[in-house]
């Protein structure tokens, strides 16, 4: 998740050397064309077999993709990288102290409220717009977080991140149109826009799927807390943004309070499972048992060259079944399932002693 956060901003920050080009819009409508054209090979969806409860997360999520990476990309262009992804880091944050709602959850939100405040200092040169902007592609961001494990709990492998980047890239297939038409994909820009969809949108998607299959949103949301520090980051090095110190005291106020409310929450009984059983309406709703997930995108991966993320991420024994008493999840998650004791009927025992 860290590898994916770092990805993620650097490919942000080397998109934005294409905006006087062709603008946020251009970049995220290459950026989502490129993550498209490498993940629909890789997850191959067998769309004739797909249901509306696998459908529509998928739509939902290529909407959320394409909304909200061009709100980010166009408030990176008016406010900075750095304060852009900052603001955008609430969206996480809701996501960890709506799980939980305590008297504690309270005084996190007007922790984070308070470092909003001292990082965007409002005053008559405020970019209101800019701010505007990232806070909706903060609220997108908690879809995301939602609409991602949700999907990927219904789809095999990379299936679900596939799917929504094609949608994001039928969205934003006209603006393509319209920049091509108007010759105004120089070499550079265009070259400056793949590099920001495989470094923001084909590796981190993948990692993020990953990672969600395995731990809860909540810690997920914690992680999250690197994304400001490694966009302030891409921004001083890759563009010449240099955060003032009121802008580094509000990150700091942000990020901090982002961990506590996560941690907070992870003490409680509710924090969420790692897995969790396999029912049988999951196999009913697939329709069939699939492989665990982790193997395909595992060996998808290794054909691009990152495999060894996969292993950084899950380790070793998330790549392959145990035996016994394990046995495929459902769309993509490995867990416990009762033995051949619980089966309903005396056929499914048999056949579970047979295999």
């Amino acid at each position: 998740m860290v590898a994916s956060a770092a990805s993620n901003q650097t490919g942000a920050a080397v998109g934005a050397h294409a905006f006087p080009a062709i603008g946020p819009a251009g970049v995220v409508a290459v950026r989502q064309l490129v993550a498209a054209a490498v993940l629909l090979p890789m997850a191959r969806p067998d769309l004739r077999r797909m249901s509306w409860a696998q459908w529509w997360p998928v739509l939902l999520l290529g909407l959320v993709f394409a909304t909200m990476n061009l709100s980010l990309y166009t408030a990176v262009d008016r406010i900075g990288l750095g304060l852009a992804v900052t603001l955008e880091v609430l969206g996480p944050l809701a996501v960890a102290l709506l799980g939980s709602r305590t008297r504690r959850d309270l005084i996190f939100a007007l922790l984070a409220g308070l470092g909003v405040w001292v990082l965007v200092l409002p005053g008559p040169s405020s970019d209101w717009i800019g701010i505007g902007l990232s806070l909706l592609s903060a609220c997108c961001w908690a879809s995301y977080i939602v609409l991602n494990r949700l999907a990927g709990r219904r789809l095999d492998g990379i299936a679900a991140p596939a799917l929504g980047s094609a949608v994001a890239a039928l969205l934003n297939l006209p603006v393509a149109v319209v920049l091509l038409a108007q010759g105004r994909f120089g070499t550079t820009a265009l070259l400056y826009a793949v590099a920001a969809g495989v470094l923001s949108s084909v590796l981190p998607y993948t990692a993020d799927l990953i990672a969600l299959r395995h731990v809860s949103a909540r810690f997920f949301g914690l992680v999250s807390s690197v994304h400001p520090v490694m966009a302030a980051l891409a921004g001083l090095i890759l563009l010449g943004q240099a955060l003032a110190t009121h802008e580094w005291l509000g990150m700091i106020m942000i990020i901090t309070v982002n961990a506590a409310a996560v941690l907070d929450s992870r003490r409680s009984p509710s924090s969420g499972q790692l897995t969790r059983p396999v029912h049988d309406r999951d196999l009913q709703d697939r329709g069939r048992v699939a492989e665990p997930a982790t193997v395909h995108v595992h060996h998808a991966l290794t054909q691009v060259g990152v495999g060894s993320l996969v292993e950084d991420q899950l380790g070793p024994a998330a790549l392959h079944l145990g035996e016994g008493h394990r046995h495929p999840g459902p769309p993509g998650l490995v867990g416990d399932v009762p033995d051949d004791r619980h089966a309903r009927d005396p056929s499914q025992r048999t056949e579970h002693r047979r295999q």
